[in-house]
């Protein structure tokens, strides 16, 4: 059998694998309940499943029609999902340290970087819009507690410590990189 799609073959397989974990962990970990009375494992286990029927319709579907060269994928990019995911991980880590404005700002600089149209400039300012979004939303919307500001770093526990300046040095040699090669 010869597939038509790789786009669709492959972001179909993704979500049978992504729906069959979260429907396997929510059926083995969590009490589902009823329809009426829902346990906590039920919304999960319910868009697993329908992720995964989604997914195998989709893998179905990449098999059928015409050949077409733009649907093929090429080689993939780990450099994209570690800026994405690392930015994410930063994120965390940094909140209780650092506090919501700078965390917001680390997250949307080195996240933008994966991006092949990287610009400072529109990164900086999506980083303002996110502070004042979240500032507004989280903080005087819904009265949520969140750090804003850097704690003393004698108070930082020895992770944070540790990982945080080996994490920004990544991400700024990241970002000089990105910017050298954006000026040649």
């Amino acid at each position: 059998m010869f597939i038509k799609n790789q786009q669709d073959f492959w972001s179909g397989l993704m979500f049978v694998g992504i729906g069959a974990f979260f429907a396997l962990i929510s059926w083995t970990k969590y009490d589902i309940g009823t329809a009426a009375r829902m346990g906590p494992g039920y919304f999960p286990l319910a868009l697993g499943v329908i992720l995964f029927i989604l997914g195998v319709i989709v893998t179905l579907g990449s098999l059928r029609g015409e050949h077409n060269e733009e649907h093929n994928v090429g080689k993939f990019d780990w450099d994209i999902l570690f800026l994405v995911i690392g930015s994410i991980f930063l994120f965390g880590l940094m909140m209780d340290h650092l506090g919501l404005y700078v965390s917001i700002v680390a997250l949307v600089i080195f996240s933008s970087l994966a991006s092949h149209e990287f610009s400072l400039n529109i990164a900086i300012g999506n980083a303002i819009f996110l502070v004042l979004f979240a500032y507004f939303a989280f903080v005087k919307g819904l009265g949520l507690i969140f750090p804003l500001y850097p704690i003393a770093w004698a108070e930082w526990s020895t992770t944070a410590q540790i990982f945080i300046p080996i994490a920004v040095l990544i991400g700024l040699a990241v970002l000089v990189r990105k910017l050298k090669k954006g000026r040649a």
